[in-house]
């Protein structure tokens, strides 16, 4: 299984935008290229997707076992030519001061080969001491390469490749000029998301040839390593047999697109047919025993949703007859009263009571640790004795909580809805900030396909 994993000093240093050029240079060229993630991404996944046509899975230690990711990563290498991963932050950057859950750390566990992605902008002479330094830093790692990025021009790239070559035994395997054509444009929540730009295609286009000229693929290859980790024994499957199907309509446009595609897997390894609907342009719902509403920005599109009477009533009354509902972050904003953003105020569904407002500062960022309580509608455990390692990151709040609310969760790390509470439960509904992952230790999706399954039954 041949890959790499492409790092960076810092945060910023443009390896996201060389890591979607380059799934996408290397699928043009004919290899069948797997991406992944290290850490909580929705965003970025999106795009390294799009760009190698095969769905980007995140490996992430805070909510998963280690040979858990070791298992991930070597089935969904199977049929890939090429792997790549994407790390977060800088090479060594983690919550651990060991360094246990750094990028570094997951290199070392899945024997991957790094190639370090520098930021040269104002640099000469100095780069060699930073390599020098990351490479002895730790020495249970391989930088094998670098890419230059940002590169000042010709004379600039040549007073580079001369110091690295000199100072170092690292190969420059490529150097990209700084280009408008490699930006990504930001906002709020970090990168736009693909599935808002119609362009993004053709964005991608440009970066696959703007690598092409720039980066060295068959370097890239040639450094690639092979790694020894062993399939799992027992891969999952999309629909098991025995099991009674349920069809769960999951909300995707360039509002709402923010989905794990493990999440998505296990939904369908628990008998769920998910079926996409639009709430931006869809006047119906599909006809379905559950809904999921994913996060996305609807903030950003509320002018739409609010025009969408139609889809908002939909919402409103599968609600309100009990259809089994879980929504999270961009879901629960959308099911509020009313969003507002900016100093405009737009007419959400309206079967959460309250409103809730964007912020200019996020207010839950990161990782998250919850504790259930009996008012979860599919719980893990009778008791909550197990705390849940889940994820958030939403610049809005509810302006006021509103009183007699039922709470799926008890907050112990992070803000949820209000520093101590998450989970907001309504009838069949949960509603939530924080984005929860479909692991061993935490198998949501069987839960709730369970629930829909037994809620259509009783029905």
């Amino acid at each position: 299984m041949k890959h790499l994993y492409l790092s960076a000093a810092h945060k910023s240093s443009g390896k996201t935008t060389l890591s979607i050029g380059l799934c996408a240079a290397l699928r043009e060229a004919g290899d069948v290229v797997q991406p992944f993630k290290k850490g909580p991404d929705y965003i970025d996944p999106l795009w390294l997707e799009q760009a190698a046509g095969r769905a980007c899975y995140n490996l992430d230690f805070y909510t998963m076992e280690r040979e858990e990711i070791s298992e991930l990563f070597a089935a969904k290498m199977q049929g890939a030519d090429f792997g790549l991963i994407e790390g977060n932050k800088g090479l060594y950057d983690g919550l651990a001061l060991d360094g246990s859950n750094s990028n570094a750390a997951l290199a070392a566990q899945l024997d991957s080969p790094i190639i370090l992605v520098l930021d040269s902008q104002g640099m000469t002479r100095g780069i060699a001491p930073l390599i020098l330094g990351y490479q002895a830093f730790d020495p249970s790692i391989h930088i094998v390469g670098v890419i230059l990025n940002k590169v000042g021009g010709s004379r600039h790239e040549a007073k580079l490749r001369a110091v690295i070559e000199h100072y170092t035994d690292v190969r420059v395997v490529g150097a990209v000029q700084r280009s408008d054509e490699l930006v990504i444009n930001e906002r709020h929540l970090g990168l736009v998301p693909s599935n808002e730009l119609q362009s993004s295609q053709a964005h991608i286009g440009r970066m696959a040839q703007i690598i092409r000229d720039q980066v060295d693929l068959d370097a890239v290859r040639g450094l690639a390593g092979e790694s020894e980790l062993a399939m799992p024994s027992s891969p999952a499957v999309d629909q098991p047999p025995g099991r009674d199907p349920v069809r769960i309509a999951f909300a995707k446009d360039s509002a709402f697109g923010f989905y794990y595609a493990g999440d998505l897997d296990a939904l369908r390894a628990a008998g769920a047919e998910l079926i996409p609907f639009s709430p931006l342009l869809d006047s119906q719902l599909p006809d379905a025993d559950g809904l999921f509403l994913g996060g996305g920005f609807p903030e950003t599109h509320m002018n739409a949703l609010q025009e969408n009477a139609s889809m908002r009533n939909a919402v409103a009354a599968f609600i309100e007859r009990d259809g089994p509902v879980y929504a999270e972050c961009g879901g629960l904003m959308y099911l509020c009263d009313r969003l507002t953003w900016d100093g405009n105020t737009r007419k959400m569904v309206g079967v959460i009571p309250a409103s809730i407002t964007m912020h200019p500062k996020p207010q839950g960022r990161g990782y998250v640790r919850l504790r259930e309580t009996g008012a979860h509608p599919w719980p893990l455990s009778v008791d909550g004795r197990e705390a849940i390692s889940a994820h958030e990151f939403h610049y809005s709040a509810l302006d006021r909580v509103p009183e007699g609310m039922q709470f799926a969760y008890k907050v112990e790390r992070g803000y949820g809805l209000d520093g101590i509470h998450d989970g907001i439960v309504y009838r069949n509904l949960l509603a939530s900030y924080a984005h929860l992952r479909d692991t061993r230790s935490h198998p949501w999706a069987d839960r709730f396909v369970s629930f829909v399954r037994e809620r259509r039954n009783t029905a």
